[in-house]
């Protein structure tokens, strides 16, 4: 029930914030825009990257009770990544957002590192506990580094698009930042798919883990 719970709000809130990129980015492809059409695939990476780490997340830390922090977070995420993607044309903007979206996912990673915890402390087996340290080695790594690079980015790229509007927007300069962020939202799919590929065996594994404890204690919760 809560996988399925997690599973719909998922859904629903990408599908929000994919109204909001078709909204402001249908003008921009009618009308051949070229120079905004980087930020319009950046924003169906973004969705398809919070889609694939929300599923991820699903598969290997979701269990009973619901946690409502994660999910008021994933809403959180998706009200900033919509305001975004109205912003495509306005390049200052799109990067200003940008920033402030990555600190957001930042706090999301932190809140979900209680439920990394949470199901470490408790009945686990090997395989659990393998994809558990997989999955929080890979967190820190998103905290540490991945998240502040790209928070680092937007911020320089809106400094540089507000000092110098003339090169940046008159010249269509910030076509340079739209590409390095386009290139760096589809190394980062890449490398989150090859993460999904590696987890993929031990999630089997644990779920077979969960299987064999529930027929154990099958015959204790009848008596009882």
């Amino acid at each position: 029930m809560v996988v399925n719970i997690e599973l719909t709000l998922i859904s629903i809130i990408q599908g929000v914030a994919l109204y909001f990129l078709v909204d402001s980015s249908r003008s921009l492809i009618v009308e051949a825009r070229v120079a905004y059409w980087p930020y319009v695939l950046t924003g169906l990476l973004v969705i398809l990257l919070f889609w694939l780490r929300s599923l991820i997340h699903t598969l290997t830390l979701i269990r009973w009770p619901l946690e409502f922090g994660h999910n008021f977070m994933y809403v959180a995420c998706t009200l900033v990544e919509a305001v975004m993607f109205s912003q495509v044309a306005n390049v200052q903007s799109w990067f200003v957002l940008g920033a402030v979206y990555s600190v957001i996912v930042t706090v999301l990673f932190v809140v979900d590192l209680r439920m990394i915890h949470k199901r470490a402390s408790e009945r686990i087996g090997p395989a659990e506990k393998q994809l558990l340290d997989i999955v929080k080695e890979e967190q820190m790594l998103d905290i540490r580094l991945g998240m502040p690079a790209a928070c680092a980015f937007c911020a320089l790229a809106a400094a540089a698009v507000s000092y110098w509007p003339d090169f940046f927007i008159g010249k269509s300069g910030h076509l340079v930042f739209g590409l390095l962020q386009l290139g760096a939202a589809v190394e980062y799919l890449w490398w989150v798919l090859r993460f999904y590929a590696r987890l993929s065996p031990l999630i089997l594994a644990t779920r077979e883990e969960w299987s064999v404890r529930a027929r154990e204690t099958a015959p204790a919760d009848v008596d009882a």
